[in-house]
C-alpha cells in the first residue's frame, strides 16, 4: 500500500496562471509532429484518460438505454442497430453507432446524489461532499499519480479541463488542478507577453519574482510558498516549449475540423486528442445544456445529440486508427441521469437511481451493455453499480494501484478507491 502525506496548497492553479505570461517559441508544425511521432517510436506506453463531461445531468433514456415499448417513458427517439451486436442506442447517435464496438455501456449505476453540486462532486470524485475535507478529482488524482511518467522535462499540465474548470485537486494542491481553457477555438489567456514588456524586461520580472519566493521559502512558510514557485515554473517552461503547439487547432486538416464539428466541444474533443497524443494524462471536455426540464426532444435533436454525436463517434475512431485508443480511457457520463417519467412541460426531471454511462479504451472490454433497467427504466434489474465502482474500474484502466492511501492535512486517512472492485466485465 502507498501512504503519503499531503500538505494543502491554499490556491488554485488559475490563480497563479493569471499573474505570468512570457514569450511561446512553438515550433513549426511539421517538426512538432515529428516531435511526437518520435516520442511514440520511443515505446511510451502511459494511460492516458479523456472524460467526457456531460454537464447539467443527461438523459441516459433518449442516449444509450431507450425504452421505446414503455407507453408512458419511452419518449420520442427510436433505437438504432451499432456495431457492437445487440448493442442498442439512440437513432441521432449514428456516428457514435459505428464505434461501439469499443465502446461499453454501464446501464445500472446508482450514484444517489440527484444534486447538480454534489452530483458532480461525486462523480468526479467517487466521494459526498463532506465539510471535514475536499476530496481531489479522479483527474488530479491521475495528474499526482501518473504525471511523472511523462518525465521531469514534460512541459504540459497532466489535468486539462476544456470549456468549463473542472472539478479541483483538494488537497493533492495546486500543481495538480486543472488547466483551464475556456474555448480551443480561441487563444489561451496569458500566454502573451503583457502590453509594453518585451522578453528582457519580462525576465527581469521573473528574477526578481524567483528572490522574492525563494526569501519567502526559507521563512518555512508551509507548502502554498513551494507550490507557488513550482507552478510558475512549470507554466514558464510550458509557454516556451513547442508542446504548446498541441493547443493550436489551426495546425488539423479542415477536413478533420469538420468531422469533430466546428463548435467548442467538438474542437475541443480534437484538441483532447491533440494532448494525450502529446504525453498529457488527463483531459476533461465540457458540453453542458442537458438539464432538460422542459421540451427535452427537440431541444436534444436540434443542439446537443448532433454535436455529441459527431465528436465522440469522431474521437474514438480518431483514437483507434492512431493506435492510442489501446492505452486512452475514454469515459461519457453527467452528474445524473434524467427522469424515465416525462413531466408535464415535456422534459424529465434529475434521476441519480438508474442511469447510465459509457466507457472504453485502455482495456475496457467494449461491444457490450452491463447492467439492465426494467421495460420502464425505472428500476435496476440487473447488476447495480455504485460511483466508486466507476472510480475502481478507471483506476485500474489507468494502470493506478487501487491500494493507494494518502494521509490528508488533518491526519485522516483517504484512499482514491474506497471498499469498491473494478467492474468485471469490463477490465
Amino acid at each position: 500500500m502507498q501512504n503519503r502525506l499531503i500538505v494543502p496548497s491554499g490556491m488554485s492553479r488559475r490563480h497563479f496562471l493569471g499573474h505570468l505570461a512570457t514569450t511561446a517559441m512553438a515550433l513549426p508544425a511539421s517538426q512538432f509532429f515529428s516531435a511526437l511521432q518520435a516520442r511514440e517510436a520511443a515505446g511510451s506506453q502511459q494511460k492516458r484518460c479523456i472524460v467526457l463531461w456531460m454537464g447539467g445531468g443527461p438523459s441516459h433514456m433518449d442516449t444509450w438505454d431507450l425504452k421505446p415499448e414503455s407507453e408512458k417513458n419511452g419518449g420520442e427517439f427510436r433505437p438504432i442497430e451499432t456495431s457492437a451486436p445487440g448493442v442498442q442506442i439512440c437513432e441521432h447517435l449514428p456516428t457514435i453507432a459505428t464505434q461501439m464496438k469499443h465502446l461499453s455501456v454501464i446501464r445500472s449505476l446508482n450514484s444517489k446524489e440527484g444534486n447538480h453540486d454534489r452530483g458532480t462532486y461525486m462523480m468526479h470524485t467517487g466521494y459526498a461532499p463532506n465539510p471535514t475535507i475536499v476530496h481531489p478529482s479522479f483527474g488530479s488524482a491521475c495528474s499526482y499519480e501518473l504525471g511523472h511518467k511523462a518525465g521531469e522535462d514534460f512541459p504540459l499540465p497532466h489535468a486539462i479541463a476544456i470549456n468549463s474548470p473542472g472539478e479541483g485537486a483538494g488537497f493533492l494542491g495546486m500543481a495538480h488542478s486543472p488547466f483551464f481553457v475556456s474555448s480551443p477555438t480561441a487563444d489561451i489567456a496569458n500566454m502573451k507577453l503583457p502590453s509594453g514588456v518585451d522578453d528582457l524586461r519580462m525576465g527581469r520580472r521573473l528574477q526578481m519574482l524567483g528572490l522574492v519566493e525563494d526569501g519567502f521559502g526559507r521563512q518555512k512558510r508551509g507548502q502554498a510558498a513551494a507550490d507557488h514557485k513550482s507552478v510558475y515554473l512549470k507554466t514558464v517552461k510550458m509557454m516556451n516549449s513547442q508542446y504548446t503547439q498541441a493547443f493550436k487547432l489551426d495546425d488539423e486538416p479542415a477536413a478533420v475540423r469538420d468531422a469533430y464539428g466546428r463548435n467548442n466541444f467538438g474542437q475541443g474533443c480534437l484538441m483532447a486528442r491533440r494532448l494525450v497524443e502529446t504525453g498529457v494524462t488527463y483531459v476533461e471536455v465540457s458540453l453542458g445544456g442537458w438539464d432538460n426540464h422542459a421540451d427535452i426532444f427537440a431541444t436534444l435533436q436540434r443542439g446537443n445529440l448532433p454535436q455529441l454525436d459527431k465528436a465522440m463517434g469522431t474521437l474514438v475512431g480518431d483514437l483507434a486508427d492512431r493506435g492510442l485508443l489501446e492505452n486512452t480511457l475514454v469515459v461519457w457520463m453527467g452528474e445524473f441521469g434524467r427522469t424515465p417519467r416525462i413531466n408535464q412541460n415535456g422534459g424529465r426531471d434529475h434521476w441519480p437511481r438508474s442511469w447510465s454511462i459509457v466507457m472504453g479504451g485502455a482495456g475496457i472490454k467494449g461491444g457490450q451493455a452491463v447492467g439492465a433497467t426494467d421495460k420502464d427504466g425505472v428500476d435496476i434489474q440487473d447488476r447495480e453499480l455504485g460511483v466508486m465502482d466507476v472510480i475502481a474500474t478507471m483506476a485500474k484502466a489507468m494502470d493506478i494501484d487501487l491500494n493507494t492511501q494518502y494521509t490528508t492535512p488533518n491526519g485522516r486517512p483517504y484512499k482514491i478507491v474506497d471498499g469498491a472492485k473494478p467492474i468485471s466485465e469490463l477490465i
